[in-house]
């Protein structure tokens, strides 16, 4: 996939979140409750993803002096999409999971359609926030992130691309 610039991870996020949600749109009760072998229901995962990418609308908002004295800058130059996603995939088979405030509770069938809502509120206004962003800086300012450490401004937005294909690809794959 590619994806360098600022309106291509616009692009690729507004997509892959859209995706997502198109596939648990027509899930009836008791597939989007289900968990096969103990993981996840669908709900779980979809409440997860909501987990993840709402802690990055005070990121992007947060004046970039205010990230350097939280966070600092970056050291290296960021790593490209394939990259991070290697990087991720090698956490995971480590062992890594999710952790703390992002693991989802159960999630009811009856909280889907505003779980689906809440998530695409999420996915718009962080679009909103990486429009404003400018290109360099998605470079040089870091965020922390609970597996991969400390990761650039893009790499996040990279992460956060993945992320939503990596829990697609682990519902689609339970059958």
């Amino acid at each position: 996939m590619q994806i360098h610039n600022k309106l291509q991870i616009i692009s690729a996020l507004n997509e892959k979140i859209n995706v997502f949600n198109e596939f648990i749109v027509p899930l009836n009760k008791e597939q989007f409750e289900a968990t096969p072998n103990g993981k996840w229901s669908a709900g779980q995962n979809l409440d997860h993803l909501i987990r993840a990418i709402k802690p990055l609308q005070l990121a992007y908002s947060l004046p970039k002096f205010i990230l350097r004295i939280m966070f600092g800058k970056t050291n290296r130059p960021s790593r490209t999409y394939e990259e991070l996603v290697v990087k991720y995939k090698t956490k995971l088979a480590a062992g890594g999971r999710a952790s703390g405030p992002f693991i989802p509770p159960v999630i009811s069938f009856e909280k889907k359609d505003s779980l689906l809502k809440k998530y695409d509120e999420q996915k718009q206004k962080l679009i909103e926030k990486i429009g404003k962003q400018n290109e360099q800086d998605l470079d040089v300012y870091i965020l922390p992130h609970p597996l991969l450490g400390k990761i650039t401004l893009r790499e996040m937005l990279y992460f956060t691309i993945h992320h939503n294909e990596h829990h697609l690809g682990i519902l689609k794959n339970r059958n």
